[in-house]
């Protein structure tokens, strides 16, 4: 890597061989600014690894990491972990978020917002195929969180995000089980009166492989986050304080 990059783009992967050097190489042509790539695979077996040896032939800003646990929670946290750029996007391997809102995103962050979201529920953004149910759960929980909480994204389960690293690490990650990183931080930053921001995408389901979003599973999860963004400000201080103790 001949630069320091200016944003870490973070790919939680599970056997994507058949989707993730698509999505790479798509990455690669729409930044244009310094990048990292970090695909974090949850061990040496995954079939996503050989793929992403050919692909640093090509694009050396690219690399594998394995986490030291297992699921896309971990693997979100572990990537941030490993991120050396002062701006982090996380984004699916299944090629489904389109990599043209990067740059703009990490603008947005740049610019002083603690995230930075791609949002399918905006004016301009759209969302084309998937469940309708799990569609029908993220646009109202997004709508819902923006008119009574004063979210300002319309889109808070997305995961397609940007975001301050700094502020990741002040805030923790407390997610354990799957993709509900999204709505914790955004939740987070909303008790915390952080700024959000939003720019419109469009979102496409995968066209090969399957999905790994388990609805039943982890809509606990997004409830508890749903309902800690309704709260009264926080400080920094109290929101850890929270954290020890537990509580929302």
């Amino acid at each position: 890597m001949t630069q320091t990059p200016a944003v870490s783009i973070i790919i939680p992967a599970y056997n994507e061989s058949e989707t993730i050097h698509a999505s790479i190489a798509r990455i690669a042509r729409s930044v244009s600014l310094p990048f990292e790539v970090i695909v974090v695979v949850d061990s040496v077996e995954d079939t996503t690894i050989p793929v992403i040896q050919k692909i640093q032939i090509e694009i050396p800003q690219v690399r594998i990491e394995i986490q030291k646990s297992r699921g896309p929670a971990g693997a979100i946290k572990y990537g941030f972990s490993q991120a050396i750029a002062p701006v982090v996007i996380v984004t699916m391997a299944d090629g489904s978020d389109d990599p043209a809102s990067i740059d703009t995103l990490v603008e947005l962050v740049g610019r002083g917002c603690v995230i930075a979201a791609a949002s399918r529920y905006m004016p301009g953004g759209q969302q084309i195929g998937g469940p309708r149910f799990k569609a029908f759960l993220s646009r109202s929980a997004g709508k819902s969180l923006k008119i009574f909480a004063g979210v300002t994204t319309s889109d808070a389960t997305n995961s397609y995000k940007a975001y301050n690293r700094l502020f990741v690490e002040e805030v923790g990650i407390e997610s354990d089980s799957g993709f509900e990183i999204a709505i914790e931080l955004v939740a987070k930053a909303r008790r915390l009166r952080r700024p959000i921001a939003e720019v419109p995408t469009i979102w496409l389901d995968r066209d090969a492989g399957d999905s790994r979003f388990m609805l039943k599973k982890w809509i606990p999860k997004y409830l508890k986050w749903y309902r800690f963004a309704y709260g009264p400000a926080l400080t920094i201080d109290q929101l850890k304080s929270k954290q020890k103790e537990g509580k929302e």
